[in-house]
């Protein structure tokens, strides 16, 4: 795979004093170091179960909050901007979470070096960043050659779930992911919010000024 492709522009937001203790103390426990080997992520969560990876996690409110709600699957999350992994990873401790893991470091990287081969039952990108302005396109996270890339980690019948509130955006995802030979899409054209994708506060904000969101959900051949 090129190494051309990133998953992010790295803009560190500021760091609050919570954040930068949780870096220090808790993802030496809830953190997986960036490395070169395949994991066995069985043997990392210490169970057989479900995994589910989350490429860009933010603030990480959501993917707590869907751990919590289904401690029968182990969820993998994916950030490089320092304030939203220790967020989540105050999150972790408080809720006491044990089905929940992060890397800080670029997903395409992780995918090309630490993850098996059809490993995991699903993946979650929620709210990419849109790259609004034509020229910056071609800096979407979702394109034809991620996918490609993304489909090799999933199991047969294992789904990618990605959710955008930019209309164009979510066009440009709906023509990539049914191109893609691997997938076949579980709904025409766009799906409804599934359960297990909680409403942020934003997007409640957004909806009621009318703004959409769109979720597209594919399934692996």
């Amino acid at each position: 795979m090129q190494q051309t492709i990133r998953s992010f522009v790295l803009r560190q937001g500021r760091l609050s004093n919570a954040q930068r203790r949780a870096c220090e103390t808790l993802l030496p426990r809830f953190g997986i170091p960036f490395g070169e080997n395949r994991l066995d992520l069985d043997q990392v969560f210490g169970r057989p179960a479900p995994k589910i990876l989350e490429i860009g996690f933010g603030m990480g409110e959501s993917t707590a909050t869907i751990a919590t709600a289904h401690p029968e699957n182990d969820y993998l999350g994916i950030e490089v901007h320092t304030p939203g992994v220790g967020s989540l990873l105050n999150q972790i401790e408080h809720l006491e979470l044990t089905n929940l893991r992060i890397i800080q470091h670029d997903a395409v990287q992780v995918l090309e070096h630490m993850l098996p081969a059809e490993c995991l039952h699903g993946i979650h990108i929620f709210f990419p960043d849109p790259w609004p302005k034509a020229r910056h396109h071609k800096r979407r996270l979702i394109q034809p050659a991620l996918v490609t890339h993304l489909c090799a980690h999933l199991m047969t019948g294992g789904y990618i779930h990605v959710a955008t509130d930019w209309e164009d955006y979510a066009v440009q995802i709906l023509q990539v992911l049914s191109q893609e030979s691997q997938l076949a899409n579980t709904a025409t054209d766009y799906a409804p919010r599934p359960e297990y994708r909680p409403l942020t506060k934003f997007e409640q904000r957004g909806l009621k000024l009318g703004h959409g969101v769109w979720d597209l959900i594919f399934q692996r051949n």
